[in-house]
């Protein structure tokens, strides 16, 4: 199988790449190589893919790329996909998931490509209070610049299964955590922060409830999804792992051994949701998927990673520096 891998150097898309490289799949990946786009992550396999830098809302270079490696599926992670950065531009969130969705689907419209997964987010369903869950019939409710873009790649995928008959999928994941994630999300902020005995900025008072999968278990939900799964579907993975942000700051203190009191309550960003939990029962019985790395054991793994790799892990904090100072007020 002739895989296409869209925002590959990325954190799940790469760890996507690398579980494609084992299964040997004939892979490429395509990638604009943003701030969070970074080649390391595909030190690995690089010598067994093929990559191309290109900004997926450049259709000529698309063509031209799909012409060459004639892709079966297409694996669509290329988004730009960090909340606090949609309230701060929306513009280029607008641009890279509407407009480049577009773009890429309209290419494999053209190629007639077999399947094209679409990955979307938790988000587009907007929030829910203590109780309840979303499945893949909720209505679709974004709250922030992000999700709108994100539900708005859905529905052109939608729009391009039921008019052109392009066999699309959509995935909606929830919270992702692991190895190589930029720290500009909340775990490794919450390292490099106490690493360097830094203040460690929680929104609010840290009560928001998100869902928590470890990537390794969403990479391999997707290629279930892609051996079993079926065109115009949604399929939602999760893990059933709730937790407060507070919860999940404080048990990444007590792996690193440092004081709760590093903690420090800023201003709650503009319209936070305050929970996300979905009903993942349908991958469950249709694809024969289920998360295999408890919350806990992928936390300590994910601790244990980013002190193996502080190098790293410090090379993109400096990036940060000023970002910090927009959204934490330090």
């Amino acid at each position: 199988m002739k895989l296409l891998v869209t925002g590959g150097a990325g954190f799940i898309g790469s760890e996507f790449v690398r579980q494609a490289v084992k299964k040997g799949y004939k892979t490429s990946v395509v990638d604009k190589l943003t701030y969070a786009g970074d080649l390391e992550r595909l030190k690995e396999v690089e010598d067994k893919i093929s990559f191309y830098r290109c900004d997926i809302t450049n259709a000529e270079f698309l063509e031209y790329i799909f012409e060459r490696e004639k892709p079966e599926v297409v694996v669509h992670f290329a988004a730009e996909s960090h909340v606090d950065r949609s309230i701060l531009c929306p513009e280029s969130f607008l641009k890279s998931n509407v407009l480049g969705t577009y773009a890429l689907l309209e290419t494999a419209r053209k190629r007639e490509v077999k399947l094209f997964i679409n990955i979307s987010t938790d988000e587009v369903y907007g929030e829910l209070g203590e109780t309840g869950k979303f499945t893949e019939e909720t209505p679709l409710n974004p709250n922030s610049p992000y999700s709108v873009s994100k539900a708005s790649a859905d529905m052109l995928g939608r729009a391009y299964f039921r008019t052109y008959g392009l066999p699309v999928i959509t995935v909606r994941p929830s919270n992702n955590y692991g190895p190589w994630q930029y720290p500009e999300k909340l775990i490794p902020v919450v390292i490099i922060k106490a690493l360097q005995n830094q203040s460690v900025p929680v929104y609010g008072k840290g009560l928001n409830v998100r869902e928590w999968l470890y990537v390794e278990d969403c990479a391999r939900a997707i290629f279930n999804i892609i051996e079993r799964g079926k065109p115009g579907e949604i399929y939602n993975v999760a893990s059933g792992e709730e937790k407060r942000n507070i919860e999940v700051v404080k048990a990444i203190l007590d792996l690193l051994n440092k004081p709760h009191e590093l903690i420090k309550f800023v201003k709650d960003r503009p319209g936070h949701d305050f929970r996300y939990s979905m009903d993942f029962t349908k991958v469950v019985k249709e694809c024969g998927w289920k998360p295999e790395v408890s919350f806990e054991k992928g936390l300590e793994l994910t601790v244990k990673w980013y002190l193996e790799h502080k190098d790293w892990l410090f090379r993109k904090a400096e990036e940060l520096k000023d970002y910090w100072k927009r959204v934490y007020g330090e």
